[in-house]
């Protein structure tokens, strides 16, 4: 149950910024790519991220070593300014595209919630079972003959 708690709460954290993203919903501006971070993801394929600096819109928020989030990524290069958004992540900001983090959010309610039901639900079974009576007598029903 503690566990289904926790992904909870952990969804709850992240349900916010998670719609937020969704929604194109944050602070407007733009992302100015200055290096990209990359693994080999399989043999011969590499994954990378874009690591930069978020500017407002207004000039008002200036933000630097941030990650962009956004399906465009592979299109950068050092020094391309995109359009994209903050919505008060502490590491990233997203591109024009959005994200759909609010799928993760909505898998970590359904585990959570999952999770902390099942010792109610199979506490539930167990006391019904204790209830069902037993039959009495011999198992093998009538007309069998007991062995001495």
């Amino acid at each position: 149950m503690a566990g289904g708690l926790l992904l909870v709460l952990l969804g709850v954290w992240q349900a916010g910024p998670a719609l937020a993203a969704a929604r194109g919903a944050g602070t407007q501006g733009t992302f100015t790519a200055v290096r990209a971070d990359c693994f080999e993801h399989h043999p011969g394929k590499h994954l990378c991220t874009w690591l930069g600096d978020f500017r407002s819109d207004d000039g008002k928020v200036v933000r630097k070593g941030l990650t962009l989030y956004d399906s465009e990524q592979d299109s950068l290069t050092a020094g391309r300014t995109v359009y994209a958004f903050d919505t008060g992540r502490p590491d990233h900001v997203y591109g024009a595209g959005g994200s759909r983090e609010w799928v993760t959010v909505v898998i970590l309610f359904v585990l959570g919630a999952v999770l902390m039901a099942r010792p109610l639900l199979f506490r539930r079974r167990s006391r019904e079972t204790a209830r069902q009576p037993v039959a009495s007598g011999d198992a093998r029903g009538p007309g069998h003959a007991r062995s001495a």
